[in-house]
């Protein structure tokens, strides 16, 4: 039931009637259709979002690639807040690698899930401090153990910051870990250390060749051209004021057809003191 205009109730099959009458579902297929058109139009505007985000993703990275490498002591202090800016900053720094190696698990690369390989860097400084890097991508725990080991001695390392993430869950085996979390890294290698992580770019002296090197890291949700989304979520919702315009004729018009049947709304002529209708 809903209330009319007037203030009557009007019955779920009024507009039911008005909904199925050939007029009304001659329109109701019109404006699905122009929905259709427009959800087609928004699907395209976000593929072209896609598209776009993935350019602009090649060009940002190929740029990182290009880009002198900075300092880390100049870019990143141990032990403090790690910035959104960062991600993806090209940095250089020396250190010696630890033999407190470790794989992350359940990661992506060209398509394929494996593991990171994830060796602490002690670099030189104050306190040495701690920087967790990320070495390479292998396809299972046998390719990495068939590697070499991370080179010895002072070595130099270029490569692209990325923030650390939230604890893992844990329960995997001696040696794995499912997240780059500094916070929990500082209890297996010591500390200080950085809040963020390496993604290695190149070492000197050179490491072993069967490990996959991975892509700068980029920003979340650096995927999608802005634009382009904007105008995708338009057309749906073009499309969804389509669907309700018609609901919206077919109640006008079910009220309207109520009030003609019944102009005076169902109010009655006032009583006059002698008992009959004050109009007469």
């Amino acid at each position: 039931m809903s209330r009319s205009a007037g203030g009557r109730e009007v019955p779920a099959h009024s507009y039911l009637r008005t909904a199925t009458t050939p007029r009304m579902l001659l329109l109701l297929l019109l404006l699905l259709g122009a929905a259709a058109v427009c959800a087609r139009l928004g699907v395209w505007q976000l593929d072209r979002a896609q598209e776009r985000g993935a350019a602009n993703a090649r060009t940002t990275a190929a740029a990182a690639a290009q880009a002198p490498a900075d300092p880390l002591t100049e870019v990143l202090e141990p032990q403090t807040g790690f910035s959104g800016d960062l991600v993806g900053r090209k940095v250089v720094t020396t250190g010696s690698f630890g033999a407190d190696e470790l794989l992350v698990s359940g990661r992506v690369h060209d398509g394929a899930t494996g593991y990171l390989v994830l060796t602490p860097l002690r670099t030189q400084g104050p306190g040495e401090p701690v920087l967790a890097v990320v070495r390479g991508w292998v396809a299972d725990p046998q390719a990495a153990r068939a590697l070499d080991p991370a080179p010895s001695g002072t070595v130099q390392v270029t490569g692209y910051l990325q923030s650390g993430e939230a604890g893992g869950t844990g329960g995997l085996p001696a040696g794995q870990v499912d997240a780059v979390s500094p916070a929990e890294l500082v209890n297996l290698w010591g500390g200080p250390i950085y809040s963020g992580y390496l993604v290695l770019a190149e070492v000197e002296p050179a490491q072993d060749a069967g490990l996959a090197l991975l892509p700068p890291p980029t920003v979340p949700g650096g995927g999608l051209n802005l634009q382009n989304l904007a105008y995708a979520l338009q057309w749906w919702i073009f499309g969804g004021f389509a669907v309700l315009l018609w609901a919206r004729m077919v109640r006008d018009e079910t009220r309207a057809a109520i009030e003609e049947l019944d102009p005076d709304d169902g109010v009655s002529p006032p009583i006059s003191a002698s008992g009959g209708d004050a109009s007469t």
